[in-house]
């Protein structure tokens, strides 16, 4: 039994870190444990996801050395925040009234998130979810 398992827990170990690369921390470890339990099982996708978690955190969706330069651009456009009772965290989804602008095709986001501005800064959000991606500090 054990031998079989170690080809596929390689297997996943392997291809789950490219799977996620730039998805961000929740996306990466959802298709992290995907990919792990259609690999090895349930014992799958537990690695696959702290896997996922872990190369989307690295990636992100903003890339490290836009982060700078897209903080500014979101000071010079000086939209107006809102203000939310709860804390400002990945995984968060924003309400209905939380506008929500297109991120210029310059800072290299794939296609499909936005951001918002909550309690003065910046996140990146998955539109259909509304869900909190990415928070720029």
């Amino acid at each position: 039994m054990k031998i079989k398992f170690l080809p596929v827990a390689a297997l996943v170990l392997m291809s789950v870190p490219f799977a996620a690369y730039g998805q961000g921390t929740i996306r990466g470890a959802e298709e992290g444990a995907a990919a792990g339990d259609r690999a090895a099982g349930p014992l799958g996708a537990i690695v696959g996801g702290a896997v996922g978690a872990a190369a989307g955190t690295v990636g992100g969706i903003l890339g490290v050395e836009e982060r700078p330069r897209f903080r500014e651009y979101v000071i010079r456009e000086h939209h107006p925040s809102f203000w939310h009772r709860g804390e400002v965290r990945v995984g968060e989804v924003l309400p209905g009234g939380v506008t929500l602008y297109a991120v210029p095709r310059e800072y290299r986001v794939r296609p499909g998130y936005r951001y918002a501005i909550v309690n003065d800064r910046p996140v990146i959000v998955e539109p259909r979810s509304r869900r909190i991606v990415e928070i720029i500090e």
